[in-house]
Parts: C-alpha cells; structure tokens; sequence
C-alpha cells in the first residue's frame, strides 16, 4: 500500500473520494448544461463558422492543459489542492455566462480561455486528492467512483438542459437565459469543496523534491504519454459529434436527451471498467475503450440517419468509461508520489496542445471534403494508437497491474 495513504483511515479516505466526486457532480451539471449549446449558439446565434469553432474549441483544449501543467506543479510544490480547485472552479463560473454580454470574436474567444483556464487548473489537483485518497489495490475503481459521480452530473446536465429548453423555447433570450443559468450548479461546488472536502495528509518523506528536474518521471512515463498524443491527434472535440448529430437530422430538443444517454452509460460504466483494470490491467481496459472510439467514429462517418446516432453515442460511453479515470490510475501507479501533480499537469498538457490541430483537422477536412472525412481520419488514428498501446504493454509486462 503507498507510503502516503497507509496511516488514514479506510472511511475517510472513502468518503474524500466521495465527496471530491460530488463537488465534480455539480460542476459536470454545468459543464453539460453549457456544452451542448455552445457549438450552436456560436454558428446559429454569433455566426461564426465551422472552423471558427473547430479553431476555438482547440485553442480553449489546450489552454486547459497548458494550465494543467502550472497547477500540477503548484500541487505538488504546496500540498495544497484545495485553493487551486476553487480557483478553477471560479473562472469557469466568471467565463461562462459573461457569453452573453459579448459577441466579437476576442471577446468570445477571452471568455473561453478563462472557462478553459478554469477547467485546466482544477483538474490536477482533484486526481491528486482521489490518488492520495486511495490504495493502490482500489486505486482503478476509486478514479471510477469519481468518474462516475462527475459523469451522473452530465446526465443531469442534459436532462435540464432539456426542461429549460423547453421552458424558455418561447423566449427571444432562450440562450441568454440558459448561458446564466449554468453558473448556479458551480455555486454549489464550491459549497462543497469548502465544508465537506478534505486535504490528504502530507508525503513522509525526508527526500526534498527538485522541481527543475524531470528525472523521477520514468521512462514509461513519455513513452504512455507519446502513443496518447497520437490518438489525440483523430479526437476532435465533442463538439463536431453535435453538429454531426444535427448533420443528420438529430433535433435541437433531442441533443441534450442524446448525450444524457451517453453520459448514463459513460456513469454505470465507470465503475465497473474502474473496478476490472484493477484485476486485468489497466492497458487491457484502456484497449477496450480505443476499440469503441474506433467502431463509434467509423460509425458517425458512415451513419446518414438519426436514430443510429443514439446508439454510437450510447456506445460513446464505452470509450469514456474505459480510457479517462483508468489512465489517470495508470499514471499513478507508474509515477513517484511526490510527482503526481507534475505527471498528471504534463499529461493533460500534452493532451491539450494534440488537441489544437485535431480540432483544427476536423474543421477544414468538414469544410472542405465533407462531413464525414473527420470521422474516419478519427478512426484510423485511435487504430494505430491501439497498436502502439498494445506494443507498449508487452514492455511493461512484468507488472500485472499495466
């Protein structure tokens, strides 16, 4: 068991991932309230083209990642996670409904950096606490637990997304009215973070930590992190699964109800898939889960009717339940306690800037070779990242838990 969990207690270790996971519920309401719309107010209320948002999305990726990379620093400098997430967590309630007072694009795209940068810094942090809030033998479904409780909160997110839809369908100011409501789940998070989460102990060490130095980041670090920037590169954002979705004849009441169904199975399965990399390894889950995303892109390329896109986004949630929380498990259990806020920062920088020019791709080949290209450029990049995660496992062969 880890050096830096062994002496707290089992329930209260639970109950901190528990709670961390309820603080990442309301946030996941607001996050999947604002997500769906966004990609339609900007081109239908704003305007702005498809590449505009293939653009924006990108830049705002990566500037949550680049701010990953400076709050996992910050982490693992001050053993303070607390003051970093409440910080991210008031950005992204500043930058989303100040939408609605701006329209030019560098105040649009100012509004965006500052949710992205919220987003970027609360999030390393938060795997800090679940990992130190866990033992290495339930660290896989822990990271499910959390994700899942994150994700029930994007099912909710949808669904009253869908009643305000309805509610305001009416209303000259229907995105105006949705844009401010999605600031007051985020009032509730922080009531969380401040009163019910709790700071894990501090590392036992005598070692002191030299923060210039990447040395006690392994090889297999780079290496994971390498093969995951490559299947990156076809992972566009989400947002070009809506407008495929819309492409095809999917109505703008439904879009919300459709990615309540996503984020349903991406909740139950968290767990479960959580719970099986600690048994089979986290490499097998994590190939599982790149087999979807493989099956589910082929299948937004090829669908042209409505009712398929229920099932691929269903099937969606496959991907998500079996790749997020398992390779953050995976990071953890590869990378020295005292440089988890450094590996998961780097992690999701590398991440964040793959995820500018696979957003950008998928606006030009959309505009310029159709709707469908973007899809099976996807599909063809996770098959040979695939390949590559598989090799990679045989090199970490002598850990049954890789």
């Amino acid at each position: 068991m880890d050096s830096d969990v062994k002496n707290v207690p089992e329930r209260p270790r639970n109950r901190n991932v528990f709670f961390v996971g309820i603080l990442s519920f309301f946030g996941g309401i607001s996050q999947d309230i604002f997500s769906p719309i966004l990609p339609i107010y900007l081109t239908t209320v704003l305007g702005f083209d498809k590449a505009f948002v293939g653009i924006a999305e990108g830049i705002v990726a990566a500037s949550v990642n680049i701010f990953k990379v400076v709050s996992g620093f910050l982490s693992d400098k001050f053993k303070k996670q607390k003051p970093l997430i409440f910080v991210g967590y008031l950005f992204s309630m500043i930058g989303r409904p100040l939408l609605v007072l701006f329209t030019s694009v560098a105040s649009v795209m100012g509004l965006r950096l500052l949710d992205g940068a919220g987003k970027g810094i609360k999030d390393p942090p938060k795997d800090v606490l679940i990992a130190g809030s866990s033992a290495k033998e339930v660290r896989g479904r822990s990271f499910g637990i959390a994700r899942m409780l994150d994700t029930l909160g994007s099912v909710a997110g949808p669904i009253i997304l869908f009643g305000l839809l309805y509610i305001f369908k009416d209303s000259s100011t229907l995105y105006h009215d949705i844009l401010l409501f999605t600031a007051i789940p985020l009032l509730f998070t922080l009531g969380v973070l401040v009163f019910k989460v709790r700071e894990t102990p501090k590392i036992s060490t005598d070692a002191k930590i030299d923060y210039s130095s990447h040395e006690k980041l392994p090889a297999t670090f780079y290496l994971f992190l390498a093969i995951v920037i490559i299947f990156t590169l076809g992972n566009s954002s989400d947002a070009f699964l809506i407008l495929r979705a819309r492409n095809v004849g999917v109505t703008l009441l439904d879009i919300p109800l459709v990615i309540a169904l996503f984020n349903l199975v991406y909740a139950l399965a968290a767990v479960p898939f959580g719970s099986l990399s600690d048994r089979i390894g986290r490499i097998p889950t994590m190939l599982i889960g790149w087999l979807a995303f493989v099956i589910v892109y082929l299948g937004f390329g090829f669908t042209s009717s409505s009712y398929m896109i229920w099932i691929l986004y269903a099937f969606y949630g496959i991907y998500y339940a079996t790749s997020e929380g398992v390779a953050k498990a995976l990071l953890t259990d590869i990378v020295g306690t005292g440089y988890r806020g450094r590996a998961f920062g780097l992690y999701g920088t590398a991440v964040g800037i793959a995820a500018l020019p696979a957003s950008f791709f998928a606006g030009f080949l959309w505009d310029h070779f159709g709707p469908q290209i973007p899809f099976y450029f996807g599909a063809a990049m996770a098959g040979i990242a695939a390949i590559l995660l598989l090799s990679f496992s045989k090199r970490l062969g002598s850990s049954s838990r890789v």
